[in-house]
């Protein structure tokens, strides 16, 4: 496996990825679609990084990150997902561990990630938890009621 920068070739992959992750609603498509042209435009001055883990040639999972407007050192990862079928091979832990590796270099000292609530995130909320993440709240109805966001944190060493 080998995790690089997004170039504009991995787009396509990455959407397919996207697009066969049930969780994500339509509408949130459309905005990870927005982060990843924004980033393709700019990649230097844009705020977003995005790496992408590619297996024998194919791209296979990616994240999207970037550090929160206002802060000191905390960052945001805002996207991660890996094809379906490849998932439980270590491949969003890599992708996590890169991204952190990065954001360390960059100074950043703090991560911060969004969530839902929902049944359907309960593997996604147990990733994080693994990659050693920590609940710092959950706010009711969040997104819709019923559906709570829930976010986590991480302390760079």
């Amino acid at each position: 496996m080998k995790i690089r920068p997004m170039t504009s070739q991995d787009k396509p992959s990455i959407l397919r990825i996207l697009r066969a992750t049930p969780e994500f609603l339509p509408a949130e498509l459309v905005v990870a679609e927005e982060l990843l042209d924004i980033y393709l435009n700019d990649p230097v001055t844009s705020g977003y990084y995005v790496l992408v883990a590619e297996v024998d040639s194919s791209v296979v999972g990616y994240v999207c990150y970037g550090p929160t407007p206002l802060t000191e050192g905390t960052w945001d990862v805002y996207w991660i997902a890996v094809a379906r079928e490849k998932q439980g091979n270590g491949i969003g832990r890599a992708l996590t561990l890169s991204a952190e590796e990065e954001i360390r270099k960059a100074g950043g000292r703090l991560i911060v990630i969004e969530t839902s609530s929902k049944p359907s995130y309960d593997r996604t909320r147990r990733f994080y938890e693994l990659q050693g993440y920590k609940v710092i709240c959950q706010i009711p109805d969040y997104y819709a009621p019923g559906d709570d966001q829930v976010l986590y944190h991480k302390r760079l060493k």
